[in-house]
């Protein structure tokens, strides 16, 4: 018999484990973990130095980062944010850097600094780890929660639930009346085969790129103005990296995780618009050209350095253009001057499946948030049962920003559970 099971020995499980065990001593915390091992994705989150959050202190600047629970976690962030998960972990021994990028490490760059932080202050509260112990059922008996394991079933009074991405527990929930929402992939980066890209991995460069939408994906709309209504505007700005399989870097991060539901509906399968040079349209950028074309008119075109472009990427959208790598800039026809600026300031891509973002593997989908009470991140359906972290339908893009979400759920469900009040 315990006062509180936390099923879930992840980040968010430890987090509120010790919250609990450190707001109430006298209270029995058990954390039922299904694998061997405990805190796995902390293990290996940022290359093994664990983002542990993000270096952005104000709520309603740090709750934009979720796709998914944007206007859920303003509140909560009021109540814990990045500079309090930076105190717990400093408080303990683990002194943090927050890096140029606004992303928060451990100044030892490891994750086992955290990992050890985390047993330390469990095994010190008296938490019980119980590993090897799958949940395969639960229910309500009586006051009390009854949690089915395949070796033995434990009684608690406040359960909760911080399995992240796990289809089981997610129908055990269904079975218990809440609405999950299907999991998809976010966070992924765009598998692309093109000549324009090939051979040139490792560049990088601003720009802006929008997915261009599957007119027949949406069923029954018949007018092109109600359709344009209907169709979400996925659209990103930021640095964009050419890789072996494609695109990658943050504005590709940013539309896998904006798009995650529609990309899924897409079946990965989808073209994408790209403006290099997001200071210019189509039209300003012809105007642009014709007056380096007669600044320039004895150099050639594909060795001149026109823009603030990375040069294999100039060269390589010159050669698309049909333009031969001899042609001096007197010689371009406006044609081509025309094609050219069309290469720079709306390129198309077709997109051709995605690759996992590193070791970061992030789903959208999730229980329902409507059915949570975002002041205790209680469920609306059962009193004194509990969620924290992936498990809800929240997400975010890379930086920190997930952890924070299972911190932030954590340290508040942990409050609520660390109350006397059944």
């Amino acid at each position: 018999m315990y006062d509180v099971i936390i099923v879930g020995g992840g980040a968010a499980g430890f987090y509120a484990a010790i919250q609990v065990g450190e707001q109430n001593p006298n209270l029995k915390i058990a954390i039922l973990e299904r694998g061997k091992t405990v805190l796995a994705k902390v293990k290996v989150s940022g290359g093994g130095r664990c983002n542990v959050t993000h270096g952005e202190f104000s709520p309603k600047e740090l709750a934009i980062n979720y796709p998914r629970g944007e206007r859920e976690l303003l509140g909560p962030f009021h109540q814990h944010a990045p500079l309090d998960v930076m105190s717990f972990f400093e408080e303990r021994g683990v002194p943090l850097k927050i890096e140029e990028d606004g992303r928060v490490f451990p100044k030892s760059n490891s994750s086992q600094t955290i990992i050890d932080c985390f047993e330390g202050e469990a095994n010190k509260l008296g938490v019980k780890i119980l590993r090897n112990t799958s949940v395969v059922r639960l229910e309500k008996d009586g006051n009390l929660w009854s949690i089915e394991t395949r070796n033995a079933t434990y009684k608690a009074k406040k359960l909760m639930l911080a399995t992240g991405s796990n289809p089981k527990i997610w129908e055990l929930l269904k079975d218990m009346g809440h609405t999950i929402i299907p999991p998809v992939p976010s966070l992924f980066t765009f598998n692309i085969d093109d000549d324009r890209i090939r051979d040139i991995q490792g560049v990088s460069t601003n720009a802006t790129v929008e997915v261009v939408p599957k007119m027949e994906s949406i069923k029954g709309a018949l007018h092109l103005k109600s359709l344009s209504k209907e169709i979400p505007k996925l659209k990103a700005e930021g640095p964009v990296l050419i890789t072996h399989w494609g695109l990658s870097g943050p504005a590709i991060l940013r539309l896998s995780a904006w798009g995650a539901s529609i990309l899924n509906t897409y079946n990965y399968t989808f073209q994408i618009k790209i403006n290099w040079t997001p200071d210019y349209t189509g039209s300003s950028m012809e105007g642009y050209l014709r007056e380096i074309k007669k600044i320039e008119a004895k150099k050639t075109i594909s060795r001149t350095q026109a823009l603030n472009l990375p040069r294999k990427l100039w060269i390589k959208l010159v050669r698309a253009t049909g333009i031969d790598d001899s042609l001096k800039w007197a010689d371009i026809t406006r044609e081509q001057l025309q094609g050219l600026a069309e290469q720079l300031t709306a390129s198309t891509f077709r997109v051709d499946g995605k690759s996992t973002f590193k070791e970061e593997f992030v789903t959208a989908g999730g229980v329902d948030l409507k059915e949570i009470n975002f002041k205790t991140f209680e469920s609306k359906l059962h009193p004194n049962l509990y969620f924290a972290g992936e498990i809800i339908n929240v997400d975010a893009i890379t930086g920190g920003f997930n952890f924070q979400n299972a911190w932030t759920g954590a340290y508040i469900a942990a409050r609520a559970m660390a109350s006397d009040k059944a």
